[in-house]
């Protein structure tokens, strides 16, 4: 089964994303506290997929992506996805897989997340 790791202090969003993911038959690990970074790092070799949000407390997404990819490279996609659809070009600059903005639209996931378990990268804000 696939796995997917859901990084996001927003239990909300955690939500909404977690539904879209069960649909699709995708297992899902949620951490919602990201100063947790041990905790990130094994789980992170267990993800097909991770799902990054950008902002948060005490640690931004950026920040656990430069510990992500250094850990893991680009061997497992990581996805920022988040409200702040202008950062596209720097997340894109910085190495990340994917970007999908908030909200998802559920309509639109099922493709997206087939893009980019197949290997191709998603840029949607």
């Amino acid at each position: 089964m696939t796995q997917a790791l859901i990084i996001d202090n927003d239990a909300s969003s955690i939500e909404v994303l977690q539904r879209l993911l069960v649909a699709q038959n995708v297992e899902c690990t949620t951490i919602l506290n990201p100063s947790q970074l041990e905790i990130i790092r094994e789980n992170s070799h267990k993800a097909d997929v991770i799902f990054l949000d950008l902002e948060m407390p005490h640690i931004n997404g950026f920040e656990v992506f430069k510990v992500l990819h250094s850990e893991i490279g680009s061997t497992v996609p990581i996805v920022a996805y988040t409200v702040h659809t202008s950062e596209i070009n720097m997340v894109r600059d910085l190495g990340f897989h994917s970007f999908l903005g908030k909200p998802l639209e559920a309509a639109r996931f099922p493709d997206q997340l087939a893009q980019i378990l197949s290997g191709k990268s998603v840029w949607e804000p």
